[in-house]
């Protein structure tokens, strides 16, 4: 058995423990989306999870909270008291604090709440890859280098204030999509993508383009009037 840490050139291998099966693959194809990741399994409890770690190097657990045969932090728990140091971004609907402290004195490098788009769980994985990589080997030269490296699983800070009738969760999923697209996105396709109004899509890209974060230019087609299509800017919005 195998439990080293993923070479530097290869992927992070990743478990998904999921009870729901559909959810379980539905998670496990987001995975596979993302660059330098790859799903070694799939499974469905805590004994599964365990049985599974116990014949196949993962570096990273996709990890529900809610199993059939005991709770997520207590698997994790015995993890921990074996000595095993895989790290863990939870999935979930728990939103108890409690919880999610006692998550981060196990190990949860992250949290993703249900439900989510693919694009959030992107982020949270692009930000773990950017943490590992940079601890993995060496020492970091002062106190600047460790700050940078803890700061990378953090999410970015939205603004304090929004306007009236707009939302911090519908922004930060807007902000997700719009960051993805790197060609620009329309805001029929916004709202495609999050399964909301095109009137409602547009009134946060708007408001990133009024804030500074996104740009929007116009695209022709054959016909017809044009389509804005909006485009992120800012390195350090929501």
């Amino acid at each position: 058995m195998e439990n080293g840490p993923a070479p530097a050139d290869g992927p992070i291998r990743v478990l998904v423990v999921e009870d729901d099966a559909l959810a379980a693959d539905a998670h496990a194809l987001y995975v596979g989306r993302v660059p330098g990741f790859t799903v070694v399994g799939t499974v469905h409890s805590a004994a599964q999870a365990r049985r599974a770690l116990e014949r196949t190097a993962v570096d990273l657990l996709l990890l529900d909270l809610y199993l059939p045969d005991g709770h997520g932090l207590r698997l994790l728990r015995t993890l921990r008291a074996t000595g095993h140091g895989v790290d863990v971004v939870a999935v979930t609907s728990a939103r108890d604090l409690a919880v999610v402290r006692e998550g981060v004195s196990l190990g949860v490098v992250q949290y993703v709440l249900k439900p989510f788009t693919f694009a959030t769980l992107r982020e949270r994985l692009t930000r773990y890859a950017a943490f590992r990589a940079t601890v993995t080997v060496g020492e970091a030269s002062g106190q600047a280098e460790v700050d940078r490296a803890l700061a990378a699983l953090r999410a970015p800070q939205a603004p304090a204030e929004l306007p009236k009738g707009l939302t911090l969760a519908t922004l930060q999923s807007v902000t997700e999509v719009l960051r993805a697209a790197s060609a620009g996105i329309s805001a029929n396709a916004t709202a495609e993508a999050l399964g909301i109004s095109r009137i409602t899509a547009r009134r946060y890209l708007e408001h990133l383009v009024d804030t500074g974060r996104a740009a929007r230019t116009p695209q022709y087609g054959a016909v017809g009037r044009p389509e804005l299509s909006y485009r992120w800017v800012s390195p350090a919005a929501p």
